[in-house]
């Protein structure tokens, strides 16, 4: 089987998580990433989302930073670093998700920005420095907006920074 192969398989077992009972959907996953090596990175990371997406955060934890401490790369390895911190949030580590995504923001930027700006603005919110949070989602919005891009940045820049006045 080559991995080209196992990533379709993956990709199918992902699109029948709303057809499947909650316990069936993480057997079928335990049963994909059996066929990895043993020690993958993949195959935790796999796991955590398995228990991320059936209500788990608790179990996802260790998944995702097994996966990380085994060194997972690439756009996986972003993805645990936004679940890993959306299942703290979960779990009252509220915290602990602020550090985590804060760090991240400074690894470099691509298509899952948005996703970091949002579990960090709840992050946010959790630990009572809502302004921040509303800042951070502001600023991840308006890159998105038809117009006043320019505008929206700097609003929500203005909410964090000290008044200049």
């Amino acid at each position: 089987m080559t991995e080209d192969e196992w990533e379709r398989r993956l990709a199918a077992a992902w699109a029948s998580l709303g057809e499947r009972e909650e316990s069936e959907f993480r057997g079928v996953i335990e049963g994909l990433v059996a066929e990895l090596p043993e020690g993958s990175a993949v195959a935790a990371f796999e796991r955590a989302c398995s228990f991320d997406s059936t209500g788990d955060s608790g179990r996802a934890v260790p998944l995702n930073r097994q996966a990380l401490e085994r060194g997972l790369v690439g756009e996986r390895r972003r993805r645990a670093v936004i679940q890993l911190a959306s299942s703290l949030r979960n779990v009252g580590r509220s915290r602990e998700s602020v550090e985590l995504l804060t760090d991240e923001l400074g690894r470099g930027s691509d298509h899952l920005d948005d996703a970091v700006a949002t579990v960090l603005a709840l992050a946010l919110t959790d630990v009572g420095r809502e302004r921040e949070a509303v800042s951070v989602a502001v600023g991840a919005l308006a890159r998105h907006l038809p117009r006043y891009q320019r505008s929206m940045a700097n609003y929500a820049r203005a909410l964090v920074e000290p008044d200049q006045g």
